[in-house]
Parts: structure tokens; C-alpha cells; sequence
């Protein structure tokens, strides 16, 4: 195991706030497939999610030093991303002019057993107002808590279970109006 393998995240950290520019690389690296997810996830398209991700980590050196702890780094990351998202969004208002056929799916981490569910459930989400949809990608794709989603996107917890209560109800009643109202168990 080399020596840069077993540095802890906080040797890291520090040592990019010192201007140590192998060490923030190391912190892209470790980060950029979590700001590249939500980024294309949410606005589902490539070239728009990898200059959004430029962007949130050029902002990132900028404001490295005020980054205090691994934790507060993912934290911030998320937020960052988000707002930009949501900046996005309002300003191509995406929605109505993207074909989701014509952008490549992202590698699948998880097997999914029945492709074209997963695709018209991609759509469906695509189609949720735009904090709605941050609020759904920030809790099934990113597994945060809705106390988090709260805190990333500063915004009442409230409001954050309104969001998923609404959005799911949404998404199951376009879901059994385009299935048929067949049941997949």
C-alpha cells in the first residue's frame, strides 16, 4: 500500500487548504462521480452535467479553506451541486426542450430487472418540478435522510416530506396510468 493510499481524509483536506494541488486532484477524484450522478440525473444530459461539475468543483478550490471536515466537504458538494442544478434548470427550463431518447443512459450500478419500467420511471421523474425532482434524486439516488435534504437544500423539513409525499403520489399515479394498472410485484 503506497503512503498517498493510507493519508486519512483530513491529512488530505488540510493539505489542499495548504495549496497542495495532488491533493485536491485526490479530493476530485474521490468526489467527481457523486457531482457528475446528481448533476446528470437531474438535468439528464452529459454535457450539461460535466460543466456543472467543472464548475462546482472549480468553486470548490475557491473555497477550500473554509471546507472543515470530510463530512462538511460532502455536505457542501451536495449543496453546491444542487443550487446549480436547480440555477440550471430555471434558466434552459430543460424540461421542455430535452428528448430523453436522444441522451445515453449513464453506466447502471444496479441490475435493474425490467428496463423499460426504469426508463418510463426516469421520465416520469425528469418530469417533477424542479426542486421535487432535487428532492427525489437527493433521496433515492443519493440515500440521504430527509433531515439532510433539508439541510442541503436549506429549505424546512416540512417542505422536504411535502415534496416526496407529492412527488411519490405523482409518480404512482402516472405510473399506473401509463401500466395499465398492472401490478408489479
Amino acid at each position: 500500500m503506497s503512503e498517498a493510499a493510507a493519508e486519512r481524509p483530513e491529512d488530505v483536506l488540510a493539505r489542499s487548504a495548504g495549496g497542495d494541488p495532488s491533493a485536491f486532484e485526490s479530493i476530485v477524484r474521490e468526489h467527481q462521480g457523486m457531482v457528475f450522478s446528481m448533476a446528470y440525473h437531474f438535468l439528464r444530459n452529459r454535457a450539461l452535467a460535466e460543466e456543472l461539475a467543472q464548475d462546482v468543483f472549480l468553486s470548490l478550490y475557491q473555497n477550500i479553506s473554509a471546507i472543515k471536515s470530510p463530512a462538511h466537504l460532502v455536505h457542501w458538494l451536495r449543496r453546491v451541486t444542487s443550487h446549480r442544478c436547480l440555477d440550471q434548470a430555471r434558466r434552459q427550463k430543460l424540461r421542455s426542450h430535452l428528448s430523453l431518447e436522444a441522451v445515453q443512459e449513464p453506466a447502471v450500478m444496479h441490475a435493474q430487472p425490467d428496463v423499460i419500467l426504469s426508463r418510463r420511471l426516469a421520465r416520469m421523474v425528469s418530469s417533477l418540478p424542479e426542486k421535487a425532482r432535487m428532492v427525489v434524486i437527493l433521496r433515492y439516488q443519493e440515500d440521504l435522510h430527509p433531515f439532510e435534504i433539508a439541510e442541503v437544500l436549506e429549505m424546512p423539513i416540512n417542505t422536504v416530506k411535502s415534496h416526496l409525499r407529492r412527488s411519490l403520489a405523482m409518480l404512482r399515479e402516472k405510473l399506473s396510468a401509463t401500466m395499465g394498472e398492472r401490478s408489479y410485484e
